[in-house]
């Protein structure tokens, strides 16, 4: 466990899934020098505050242990709002006394102070300032925060064009602020999300497939190429399948897995809200009504909660970085979870960089491990569950 120093006390903070061999923290220097900021200037705390992308619950919490008029959280991420709750209870923080949003949820009517922790995603913050921009009024307090490499030109123009002029910091730890004056009279554009588009032929089952992005989604502009290679080399299954699209993102493989066999039901997981949505445009607007009740959507953990021993496939493309920090603790996860959750003679058909060596982690956890398909970047493994 890793205690946080600010200006109003040392908290408790931690990510989750909690592990204690994690060694990464739940705040970094962009918390600390947005938290002392407030403090040295005597921000006025009374009123409505929202928290946008407060990653693992640090700001909410030191905030809400503090004490003041409201605080509303909103994330994206069911991971870090899991953090969230530990950690708001860690510092006694009675429950429900904090309001936590996800990013689909109808953001408050009126914010005072808006405290934003710049995300890597620049359309993810585009559509959530888009969202939080009519609740925004003259009086509003708007300050951003994030590291050095992830405040561009490009984060300072979108917080202009929505909210208002906007200046930065001088950089602290490598970490720096934003600030911005609210213009109530500002004329916004159209939130362009979500974005569908359709995707080129000779991608297996999804060519021509339309797919449906929200923002912040892995690729939310276009296809990403480690998916395409798993399109292209698909396993061809018939009969009443249980298929999983472990990490769903778009949910573009699961529904190329549910047009490519009939018979299947398809469960798709992720942990980000944005995903979920995502998965399910995508697989009303390729599969139509008449098949929704064979597709089940699950916003969690992984694969935590999943009865064991029921699938009969799962398909995964795992990522190799958790909210910025590059980690291979959550393809381990997702392999251990798969395993668990596949019946005897299932089986788990990954994507991966070659260089991250899955095989190996496959060949430990299951025994085996197939190498279905390679290219110079990637490979396609199956792994069958003895």
């Amino acid at each position: 466990m890793n205690r946080m120093t600010t200006p109003w006390g040392e908290y408790e903070l931690n990510r989750f899934p909690e592990d204690p061999r994690d060694q990464l923290r739940a705040w970094d220097a962009a918390d600390e020098y947005l938290l002392r900021h407030l403090e040295d200037t005597g921000a006025d705390l009374s009123g409505a505050v929202v928290a946008l992308g407060d990653r693992w619950g640090a700001l909410t919490t030191v905030l809400a242990a503090r004490g003041t008029g409201s605080v509303t959280q909103i994330s994206e991420s069911f991971l870090g709002q899991e953090a969230t709750r530990a950690n708001l209870a860690r510092a006694g923080v009675p429950e429900g006394s904090v309001t936590l949003l996800s990013t689909h949820d109808a953001p408050p009517a009126r914010v005072d102070v808006l405290l934003v922790r710049v995300p890597k995603s620049l359309a993810l913050l585009e559509d959530q300032l888009h969202r939080l921009a009519p609740a925004v009024h003259a009086g509003t307090v708007v300050v951003g925060t994030g590291m050095v490499k992830d405040i561009h030109t490009s984060t300072l123009k979108l917080f202009e064009k929505l909210l208002g002029p906007t200046k930065t910091s001088l950089a602290e730890k490598k970490a720096r602020l934003i600030f911005c004056e609210p213009d109530p009279e500002l004329v916004r554009p159209v939130n362009p999300w979500p974005l569908t588009y359709s995707l080129e032929m000779g991608i297996g089952p999804a060519s021509g497939l339309a797919v449906v992005n929200y923002a912040g989604v892995f690729c939310a502009d276009r296809l990403d190429i480690g998916t395409r290679f798993l399109l292209q080399h698909m396993p061809t299954r018939t009969g009443p399948d249980r298929v999983v699209d472990l990490g769903c993102g778009n949910g573009i493989v699961g529904t190329a897995a549910a047009l490519a066999n009939p018979e299947a039901s398809v469960v798709f997981t992720d942990e980000s809200h944005q995903a979920i949505a995502s998965a399910r445009a995508t697989f009303r607007l390729c599969t139509g009504a008449a098949r929704e009740g064979d597709a089940e959507f699950r916003l969690g953990d992984g694969l935590s909660g999943f009865p064991p021993g029921t699938a009969d496939l799962v398909l995964n493309n795992p990522p190799f970085h958790t909210h910025q920090a590059t980690t291979d603790r959550t393809s381990t996860r997702m392999f251990t979870d798969a395993r668990d959750a596949l019946r005897e003679g299932g089986e788990l058909w990954v994507v991966g960089n070659r260089h991250l060596g899955y095989h190996l982690k496959l060949q430990r956890l299951f025994g085996n491990s197939e190498l279905v398909a390679s290219d110079p970047k990637f490979v396609v493994l199956r792994a069958v569950k003895r």
